[in-house]
């Protein structure tokens, strides 16, 4: 068998792998809504579910088109991962979980006010156009890892091009931006207070990624000096 033809199955053994994982994060997702709700009369979920699929399928089309190895990456991840990473991203998962639990029982008990619909709306194209930010950096950084380490075993290297001009962190932003639609979609204002708490956290951990990047990674100090800011222009 040439190196083409065991390129090409490892590619969809790949695709294959990362379809079961989304239909059974789907499921997931489903059932926690739902289940919190009690009932599957929650539009704003359906449409929520509906616009993940979406944005499942540009991330699919693009990555597998433009840069396979990330998914290879996200998906299996490797070794030196930082433990202050373990600990922080770790911390992160609790309060997304009660963020969605939060917005399933303040549908089902009504503490919160209705959320205006084009609220809702608008915060479900936020949620859209974040994660066209962050598939735009994913599509041009193949280092682009699920969690923080420095992958001397692929010639990590510093990325430079795509929204890296902009800022140093772009997927993180467009992270920001799906979490603070989320949380607006689900209508729960309280939902918003573990949301905001997850938001502090990738604060920190920006600023923990960037130190680690400044002092392990050859060239990124330098990078550093020229694109200035970390998630916000002008601002951090």
């Amino acid at each position: 068998m040439d190196d083409t033809s065991t390129r090409r199955r490892s590619r969809r053994a790949l695709i294959v792998e990362g379809a079961v994982r989304i239909v059974l994060g789907f499921v997931l997702l489903g059932a926690i809504l739902f289940l919190s709700a009690g009932s599957f009369d929650w539009p704003m979920a359906w449409a929520l579910l509906g616009t993940m699929a979406v944005m499942l399928a540009i991330n699919v089309s693009v990555l597998s088109r433009k840069n396979p190895e990330v998914i290879r990456e996200r998906m299996h991840g490797g070794k030196a991962v930082k433990k202050w990473d373990k600990i922080v991203a770790g911390s992160m998962g609790p309060f997304a979980l009660a963020m969605l639990l939060l917005g399933g029982f303040d549908r089902r008990y009504g503490w919160s006010p209705p959320f205006a619909l084009w609220l809702q709306i608008v915060s479900l194209a936020l949620v859209l156009a974040g994660d066209l930010v962050f598939v735009w950096a994913m599509s041009v950084n193949k280092f682009f890892a699920k969690m923080v380490r420095i992958q001397e075993e692929r010639g990590h290297y510093v990325v430079t091009t795509g929204p890296y001009r902009y800022v140093r962190h772009p997927g993180y932003v467009g992270w920001y931006m799906m979490v603070g639609g989320l949380a607006l979609a689900l209508g729960s204002l309280w939902g918003l207070i573990p949301a905001a708490i997850t938001m502090v956290l990738m604060v920190v951990r920006t600023a923990l990624e960037d130190r680690t990047l400044k002092d392990e990674l050859p060239g990124y100090a330098e990078y550093a000096r020229r694109v200035r800011y970390r998630l916000l222009p002008g601002v951090w």
